[in-house]
Formats: structure tokens, sequence, C-alpha cells
């Protein structure tokens, strides 16, 4: 099934916070560098503007103060055509982070700088949720911001029943930040009542163990040598939809890193006792991987939105759309659904398009 006009489609939303991105040019580290290349990112922001790319409206909510930086952001996401009509205001800065990018054995870095960001500062009861989600098919929100205050964490499962109540389909990345929690409360004791309402759930090989202690048996991410088998990865679906039951569909991204600059990357994913598996793709030349879940996310729930009864082929396009990313400067994927049909296809030569 092909997708119905963007005029007739509901929206998508999506709930988090956004950054300036300032990050090393060139592979510098910090104390090399001299300058730094701003823009801005953060997972929910990166999926609402993956979608808006595909054409699917969007919607992404998130507080951020009255000044020039914050008008800034929000410009920037209105370029991409992503909805910023819920945009709360208020609370005195944007968060920031800044990023080393590694090469070969050298790990990249980042350095969060979002303390009492205005996201961070939310409550519950700011968002009027049944407004916001009057007229959507989808919610999506990450790990990451109930990691930030338990104020964030409240308002994102005040949105999480009021999207259950609605009828709407709540996808949510585990995406764990052991840096993040912060404020007295653990993962552990913060998710559960969160993926409790979720009908999709992403996670990579440590989300699911480092939350819910939930593991494949002998696995160990240090040793692949970038060699994952997506078959190991059944079991810990399989845990996540018992624990979880309402989930119809549990999803692995499989990232095998050679290097910084060289990783292996696919997925599968776990629905109605069947698991499919992804085409692995050998990435040997990574540009910037910082966003590649959240586009594989983006492209996943473009996948399910377009192809409803073909969990197959939503999953190729969602790894193939993070394949794509990973050859793009910044934290945005922004690649066209043609752009990805084509690798889809079988054409990832990169010749010179004429």
């Amino acid at each position: 099934m092909r997708l119905q006009s963007r005029r007739k489609m509901k929206k998508v939303v999506t709930f988090g916070e956004v950054m300036l991105r300032l990050a090393t040019p060139d592979y510098l580290r910090f104390i090399q560098a001299t300058q730094l290349n701003a823009n801005f990112g953060g997972g929910e922001a990166n999926v609402a503007v993956s979608l808006a790319n595909y054409g699917i409206p969007t919607e992404f909510v998130t507080r951020l103060p009255k000044n020039d930086i914050a008008e800034w952001c929000i410009s920037e996401l209105r370029k991409y055509n992503v909805g910023t009509n819920h945009i709360l205001r208020g609370g005195n800065r944007v968060g920031i982070y800044f990023l080393e990018t590694g090469a070969v054995a050298r790990a990249s870095k980042v350095i969060y700088d979002r303390a009492e960001s205005a996201i961070a500062q939310i409550e519950q009861g700011m968002v009027n949720w049944r407004e916001v989600l009057k007229d959507a098919q989808w919610f999506h929100w990450t790990g990451i911001t109930p990691a930030l205050s338990q104020g964030a964490a409240d308002a994102c499962l005040e949105a999480v029943k009021t999207a259950n109540e609605l009828g709407v389909t709540v996808s949510c990345d585990l995406n764990y930040r052991k840096n993040l929690w912060k404020y007295g409360k653990t993962a552990s004791e913060i998710m559960p009542a969160l993926v409790e309402g979720c009908d999709i759930i992403l996670g990579n090989e440590e989300d699911a163990e480092k939350v819910f202690g939930i593991k494949p048996e002998g696995f160990d991410v240090a040793k692949t040598d970038g060699e994952i088998n997506a078959a190991e990865f059944e079991s810990v679906c399989k845990q996540l939809q018992k624990r979880f039951p309402r989930a119809k569909k549990v999803i692995i991204t499989l990232r095998g890193s050679i290097n910084a600059n060289h990783n292996t990357w696919g997925g599968c994913l776990y629905a109605d006792e069947i698991l499919y598996q992804s085409r692995r793709y050998n990435i040997t030349h990574i540009v910037d991987r910082v966003g590649g879940g959240d586009s594989f996310m983006g492209g996943l729930i473009y996948g399910l939105i377009s192809y409803p009864d073909n969990d197959q082929r939503a999953l190729d396009f969602a790894v193939a759309a993070s394949a794509l990313k990973h050859t793009i400067y910044g934290d945005i994927n922004l690649v066209t659904t043609a752009e990805v049909e084509q690798l889809l296809k079988g054409d990832g030569s990169g010749r010179v398009i004429r």
C-alpha cells in the first residue's frame, strides 16, 4: 500500500529535546579546535525531520526559551517542514551538546551541557496532549526524554496515556543514556510504566539489557568484529514482548563496529512470532553516525505506515534509510524516498546522477 496524500494523512507527533550541536570539524580533537560547526539535533526532532522528508505531516513538541537561539532552532525545524505549532515557550536555555568525531580506533566523544534546559523544567499538565494528538495517527518518544527530569518523565507518561486513550499508535526508542539519569531515579524505575503503553519498541543490543536486564546469551558487542547474528536477538524480542504484551512489534538495530569509520549495519523485526531480518550494509567510510538510530526510526515509522501488511519491506526501508544517513553530516537524515528505494534495488554505486 502506498501513502495516501499528505493533505489527508494524519500527522505523526514526536516529543523530546532539541539541542544546539557544536562539533569539531575534520576529526579534530576538542583541544585542537579553533572553531566549532553549529547546527541542531535531538532524537525525536531527527525522527520528525526524516518523516517530513518522506512526505508525512509531523508535529514536534518540546519546550524552548524565548531567545534568539530558540528562534534559530525553530526556524531550522520549519525549514524542513516540521510542525512547530505546539512548542511551549519558557525556561532560560537551549540544551547544548559538543561532539568530537572519532576516527579509526579513536571513538567519538559527546559532552552534554543541557542541565536545567527549558524542557528539563517541563511539568505534567503544561502540554494539552488531547489537543496535540486529536488528529494524529502516531506518537513517538525516546528514553532520552524521561532521563532529563521527573517533570519530563511525567509529561511523557501523560502523552503516552493520552495516545492510548485516543487510539494513537505509540512507538519508543529505548535509547539508554547512562550519563543523563541524574535526578535520583534510574531508567529501570521510570521506563517500565512508559513502555507498557507502547505498540512498537525499538532498541539495540545494549538498551534492553541496561534498562530491563534482558540480553541475548553469550553476546559481547565488543567482540563482534563487525559480525552480528540477528537470530541471537530473537530471544530479546520475545522477552520484551512477554514483559510488555501491548507491543505488536519489537525491533533491534544491529551495529557491528569494526572501527569508528567502518561499521556494519542492519536490523531485525519480530512480530506475530516471525523474525524478519534485513540485509547487512557494510559502511566503510562513515561521514557522521550520530543520528543513525533516529534515521532508522524515521524510516521504520514511514515503512510501517506505508506498507502496513509488509513488515519485511518496512524493516528494509528503515535499514537502507539509516545506511544512507551515515553518509550525511549532522544529526538529521536528508534523503528522499527515491534515494532509499534506489538503494533497496541494489544500487549502492554512488555514481554521479546527471
